[in-house]
């Protein structure tokens, strides 16, 4: 083998490697989806939510290879091992972490639905959003497919630039939710004598807990969306860094130390500094965080107490929804040079991109489950309900009181 060889063998090595270590992380982030929805959910729902999160996943896999990789990127693993195993594996190895990327939309998905939705019918929900759905939009941006971004280029000078997913993952996945929520309607006991009551989180340890492991697993997001060693950034760490912190801090002084919305808050930040990680000074990204945490706190109580018809059990919309939609204009805003950043973007292309996924996912979502809701019902019975989902879906209780 001679030096050149040897080095390409190296780079593709460590190329495959490092997306490696970053679909593992974001593969690990699973678990701090399903802890943040258990922690939030009566104790009568608690194992469905693990359940829904893990069977979700598994599902989102299967028809991701099958389908959704092929309609994002004209991909297929329809040939033999050795054609797959050139240059160490590494097309498989993507498409493992874009794979836990589309996984992330019905995990999303899921604590806004929960506590009243049926399992099999919402299972199918998840295999049509990840399998056609997402990918769809996932390819006209990251793929260039259709048209889209070079027509952005032409008119507004720029491209829409969406480094880790604040709109194609976090507000395609809140605004599709908000449209399954909507679909669903209210728990029952959430109004009463015409003012919505509010349900308390059953487990903050366990929410907690939730919110640490996204947060860990976010660094994988974020930086390991370079997908190549040689693109890595300590730009992108930092600013998910100060965007994170950005988050916390705002969300606690506008949330009044409420334990669901400082944990919460850091994940507000992540999600709208995904965009525009790769652009913003570390300051602009502290300021994306510090206005996602207040647009959080804002929205969630609001939709709690006066939306009638929106009952967001985990705020999905208002985290991954509306701060995703602010990550994407965000980027537009603080990624210019004017305002420290890197440049090559524009607020126009950044406004129109962010509108075309938030218009794309609620129509979407709303043929997919008003379809689904129509024909075999996606609403657990008052009964059902009554019971909680544990019992009346799984047969067992999260917690054995026996003696």
């Amino acid at each position: 083998m001679d030096i050149t060889s040897a080095v390409e063998s190296l780079v593709s090595s460590s190329n495959t490697y490092f997306i490696l270590m970053g679909a593992i992380m974001v593969f690990a982030m699973h678990a701090g989806f399903a802890f943040l929805e258990v922690g939030t959910v009566r104790l009568k729902n608690q194992v469905n939510a693990l359940v829904k999160i893990m069977t979700d996943f598994g599902v989102s896999a299967i028809v991701y290879f099958f389908v959704g990789y092929w309609v994002a990127y004209d991909v297929t693993f329809f040939q033999g091992a050795p054609a797959l195993a050139e240059n160490n594996g590494y097309e498989l190895v993507k498409f493992f972490f874009l794979m836990t990327f589309a996984a992330a939309i019905p995990a999303i998905i899921s604590g806004g639905v929960a506590e009243r939705a049926r399992f099999y019918p919402m299972l199918i929900a998840s295999a049509i959003v990840v399998g056609l759905v997402y990918p769809f939009f996932e390819g006209i941006i990251w793929n260039g497919n259709f048209g889209f971004q070079d027509w952005l280029e032409a008119t507004f000078g720029a491209p829409f630039n969406d480094f880790a997913g604040s709109v194609v993952v976090h507000g395609v996945g809140g605004w599709i939710a908000l449209s399954a929520v909507i679909v669903l309607g209210m728990r029952r006991g959430r109004e009463r004598d015409g003012r919505l009551i509010a349900f308390a989180p059953s487990n903050i340890p366990f929410l907690g807990l939730g919110a640490w492991i996204l947060c860990i697993g976010w660094f994988g997001f974020n930086v390991m969306s370079a997908q190549t060693l040689d693109g890595i950034s300590g730009l992108v760490a930092v600013n998910s860094l100060m965007a994170m912190v950005g988050g916390i801090i705002a969300s606690m002084i506008a949330g009044r130390k409420d334990p669901g919305f400082i944990h919460n808050g850091p994940l507000a930040g992540l999600v709208a500094v995904c965009a525009g990680s790769n652009l913003m000074h570390p300051i602009g990204a502290l300021a994306t965080g510090l206005v996602a945490g207040v647009l959080f706190v804002m929205m969630f109580s609001y939709i709690q107490n006066k939306l009638h018809r929106v009952d967001d059990v985990l705020g999905v919309w208002p985290l991954h929804g509306v701060c995703g939609a602010w990550g994407g204009i965000a980027a537009g805003i603080f990624g210019l040079e004017s305002f420290g950043g890197m440049g090559g973007v524009t607020f126009m292309s950044q406004l129109v991109g962010t509108l075309a996924g938030i218009g794309f996912a609620v129509v979407a979502g709303f043929v997919v489950y008003f379809v689904i809701d129509k024909v075999v019902g996606i609403r657990l019975s008052e009964e059902e309900e009554y019971m909680g989902a544990d019992l009346a879906v799984h047969k067992i209780s999260a917690v054995n009181k026996s003696k």
